[in-house]
C-alpha cells in the first residue's frame, strides 16, 4: 500500500536524481494514517518526549506522529529560518550541501527525541539533525523514516543510532 502511493519523478531536483514523490500517499487517508501508526506502534507510546521532523516533508509526518505520541513536536529547519538562538550544522547530501539548524532550547538535557523524515538517503540530514539534538543535551531514541533508499547507503552512516524504516527500496 505505501509504494503503490510513491510515484518516481526523473531528474528532480536535477538532472540524474529520481525522485521519490510522497503527495500522493499524503494524498490517501488510509495510507497516511497507516505510516503514522506503524512508526509510533514501532516505538511504543509513553517512550518519547519530542519529534524531531526535518524541513520540510518531514515536518508533515513528524507532527501527527508527536501528536500520536503526545510528545512535543520540534521544527529542524533550514539555515536562517528560525527566529531564536539556534546552533547548527553543515553536511552534504546526494545533490549538494546544506546547514539545518534547531533553537538552543529546543529540548532538555535526558530528553529522549525521536528523528522522523520522509526519506533516508545518504544519511547526511538525520546525522547533522542527531548532531544538533546531542548538542542541546537529550539523546536521540531513533530515526524512523517513511522510506530508505538502501543502495544510497545512509543506514551505513548512522550505525551507532536506531533506523527504522517502514520502506526500503
Amino acid at each position: 500500500m505505501i509504494t503503490d502511493r510513491i510515484r518516481d519523478v526523473p531528474d528532480y531536483p536535477k538532472p540524474g536524481v529520481m525522485f521519490k514523490d510522497i503527495t500522493p500517499l499524503l494524498a490517501d487517508h488510509t495510507a497516511f494514517a497507516a505510516v503514522v501508526d506503524a512508526i509510533v506502534a514501532h516505538y511504543g507510546r509513553g517512550t518519547i518526549d519530542k519529534v524531531a521532523g526535518i524541513e520540510a516533508r518531514g515536518f508533515i509526518v513528524a507532527a501527527p506522529v508527536a501528536y500520536h505520541f503526545g510528545a512535543g513536536f520540534v521544527p529542524i529547519r533550514k539555515q536562517g529560518k528560525l527566529p531564536s538562538a539556534t546552533y547548527a550544522e553543515n553536511y552534504d547530501l546526494e545533490y549538494g550541501s546544506e546547514t539545518i539548524e534547531v533553537h538552543k532550547d529546543a529540548f532538555a538535557p535526558g530528553e529522549q527525541v525521536l528523528i522522523v523524515d520522509d526519506v533516508l538517503a545518504t544519511g547526511g540530514t538525520a546525522k547533522a539533525t542527531a548532531a544538533l539534538i546531542g548538542r542541546t543535551g537529550a539523546e536521540v531514541a531513533g530515526i524512523s523514516v517513511l522510506m530508505e533508499l538502501g543502495f544510497l547507503g545512509g543506514r551505513d552512516r548512522l550505525s551507532d543510532l536506531d533506523v527504522h524504516s517502514l520502506v526500503t527500496v
